[in-house]
This record gives structure tokens, sequence and C-alpha cells, in this order.
């Protein structure tokens, strides 16, 4: 339609060096560290037994607590991936190196 706005393009101007890719192997890791814990808590057979105890805890209960601090650094260590990948991009765009 004539009425339409121009598009922008939500990514800003083209790099000055070339494109910058969209798959990047830290936008992976980090995908991959935000992956497991999900597919550690979906495996539920896998945790699905009561031995062995820990303090008269049975492992069902003291393996899922065992993965809420583990969760939390596989989450920063995803952080911190895409922090340095923005970091490079962001040098990218301007025209420097990685």
């Amino acid at each position: 339609m004539p009425s339409d706005p121009p598009t922008v393009d939500a990514a800003g101007p083209e790099p000055a060096g070339g494109t910058v890719p969209a798959v990047t192997p830290e936008r992976v890791l980090a995908g991959l560290a935000l992956l497991v814990p999900i597919v550690a808590m979906l495996w539920v057979s896998s945790y699905d037994k009561t031995e062995p105890d820990l303090a008269g805890t049975p492992f069902f209960y003291w393996y899922q607590l065992l993965w809420v601090p583990v969760s939390a650094v596989f989450t920063v260590t995803a952080y911190l991936l895409i922090d340095r990948d923005e970091k490079a991009r962001k040098a990218a765009r301007k025209g420097g190196a990685r």
C-alpha cells in the first residue's frame, strides 16, 4: 500500500567489513548451555529413584535441588557467551577485527 511506512532494519546498517554471520560458535554454545538443564530435568527416568539418599533425603529430591545452582551456572555461561558475541558483532560493524 502507498501509505505503508518505510521499514527499518532492526539490526542496523550493514557492517563495513562485510556481513556478520547470524549463527556463531558462541551462540551455538549458549544455546547448548541453556538446553542442558532443561533436558536433565525432563529426563525424569534418570532420577526417578530413592537411592542413594543424602542425609535421609531421597535421590529424587536432592538431585532436582542440585540442578538449581547448576542451572544458574549454565545460564551465566550462556549470558557471558552471548555478551562476548555481541561485543564482537559491534566491533565488526565498526570495521574492527574480532
